[in-house]
């Protein structure tokens, strides 16, 4: 939806001192975060109408997010016990 953030650590915040923490220590967690939070941004700037490319584009770039997310929600899981 318009206006929703999306970055990780509103998505998560509970896990805001992991997430920070895995992002300065774990260069795979590290390369997946800058991989979604490039994708949100991505996806802000169409529902923003700063870029207005096809419904599907738009679409499969949020499947794309969600995988990440889950992704990385695994291994925030796997090092926060």
């Amino acid at each position: 939806m318009l206006g929703e953030k999306h970055d990780l650590v509103h998505e998560l915040p509970e896990y805001k001192d992991c997430i920070h923490n895995l992002k300065m220590n774990d260069k795979h967690f590290s390369k997946l975060f800058d991989k979604y939070h490039n994708l949100d941004h991505e996806i802000k700037r169409i529902e923003e109408g700063i870029e207005t490319p096809s419904d599907e584009y738009t679409e499969e770039l949020k499947k794309d997010r969600l995988f990440l997310k889950d992704e990385l929600l695994l291994i925030i899981k796997s090092k926060s016990n």
